[in-house]
């Protein structure tokens, strides 16, 4: 069976925690041999739990931060708290962090603020970070820039930007992920940047439960469904999928820092 990866999904979101147990049997029956679940949504509670579902299976790993859309709340106690559940062997990366000028759920200054801080903790603990951007491609370069990228690099996490701002991400060494919108019929844009991205700094993920893929859109998105994803950049990427599953989880692991396989 091709062997996958799930570089970005959300296991303790309240719409797969309750069914954890079977979302990642199913992941594992479709291929995946490896889950990057990301807390970030809401209260710390939502991170403590995702460690807690990552220490109780070898194949899960966790992700700490707060995400843009909470950036209001994201206070000196919020990192103290982050900071000490990274200390679990567990939490490979800190994120998702970034902006989101689409929605401004929170004030720009409080998510340039975050995500400032995130880039220090992540250099501070040498994790990679996870980012989220809408709408907001130069001012995030600019933040890293000024701030500098983590020792460890990081990811661009469900890239929904054009190939110029697929250029300036990978300039300054992130890994790129798509989601399922790559299969949606109006992403000919992302299309067209997903072609850009070199074979050595792509990665796939779910963003479960949210997006599910062609032919699942509309549906709770879960693990198993990444090989749709997977198999819509082969094909842009005119290679095989079992190819390019092979080199999205070498460069997870390269980038996460779990053994492959």
């Amino acid at each position: 069976m091709t062997p996958l990866v799930d570089t970005h999904c959300h296991l303790a979101d309240p719409k797969l925690r309750p069914d954890a147990d079977a979302v990642i049997e199913r992941g594992r029956a479709a291929g995946v041999r490896a889950f990057v679940s990301v807390g970030a949504i809401g209260t710390i509670e939502t991170d403590a739990a995702t460690v807690a579902i990552a220490e109780r299976y070898l194949d899960v790993y966790a992700v700490v931060g707060v995400h843009p859309h909470d950036a209001a709340g994201a206070d000196s106690r919020r990192f103290d708290q982050l900071r000490e559940l990274a200390r679990s062997s567990r939490v490979l990366a800190i994120g998702e962090t970034g902006l989101d000028f689409h929605y401004l759920h929170s004030p720009r200054e409080a998510q340039e603020a975050a995500l400032r801080r995130h880039l220090e903790l992540a250099a501070e603990l040498d994790r990679p970070i996870v980012i989220h951007c809408r709408a907001a491609e130069a001012r995030l370069v600019e933040i890293v820039r000024e701030v500098g990228m983590p020792r460890r690099a990081g990811v661009i996490h469900c890239f929904t930007g054009d190939a110029a701002a697929a250029r300036e991400f990978l300039a300054l060494g992130f890994f790129i992920s798509f989601s399922g919108i790559l299969t949606f019929k109006n992403a000919g844009a992302l299309r067209e940047a997903a072609q850009v991205v070199p074979d050595d700094r792509v990665l796939v993920e779910t963003d479960a439960p949210y997006l599910a893929p062609e032919p699942y859109r509309g549906r709770v998105n879960e693990p198993a469904y990444v090989s749709r994803t997977l198999a819509a950049l082969a094909r842009l990427k005119d290679t095989a999928p079992e190819t390019l599953a092979d080199r999205v989880l070498e460069n997870a692991s390269r980038l996460f820092g779990f053994a492959a396989g």
